[in-house]
């Protein structure tokens, strides 16, 4: 059976506060970002993740190297109070994030062009309408 390890880092970004999940399965990470507004309190932060995870948006897996060590109790507790005492996120949750959204980038680009291509179609087909109806006159 796989392990997913799915980590949750939370920050104020100048001028709200940012939750960005980290999604490590099968030596990929894949990294969402949420925007939590005012600081959100443990319980408000259990709840979005037990009513939001399933819907939550994750970037195209990258892949990355898994360390597997045995770590002693003393120092997972110190490493884990090294962690709440940083800033920011991770480099491949940043690369993982940028890659999101160029991913979306483009996505959008082509809706808009699609969008964009119809209405010039849709003015195209009024034209020539409009120019069959000043015909059907005479």
């Amino acid at each position: 059976m796989d392990k997913a390890n799915v980590k949750l880092t939370v920050y104020f970004e100048e001028p709200f506060w940012i939750g960005v999940f980290e999604r490590l399965a099968e030596e990929k990470l894949s990294v969402c970002k949420v925007t939590f507004g005012v600081e959100p309190k443990d319980y408000e932060v259990y709840d979005f993740i037990t009513k939001n995870y399933t819907n939550l948006k994750f970037s195209p897996a990258i892949k990355t190297e898994i360390k597997q060590t045995a770590i002693n109790p003393k120092r997972r507790l110190r490493e884990a109070k090294k962690q709440t005492q940083n800033v920011g996120i991770g480099t491949k949750s940043q690369q993982a994030l940028q890659l999101q959204r160029e991913e979306m980038k483009t996505v959008r680009k082509q809706t808009s062009r699609e969008q964009r291509e119809a209405e010039k179609q849709r003015q195209f087909d009024l034209k020539q309408q409009k120019r069959k109806e000043k015909h059907k006159g005479h």
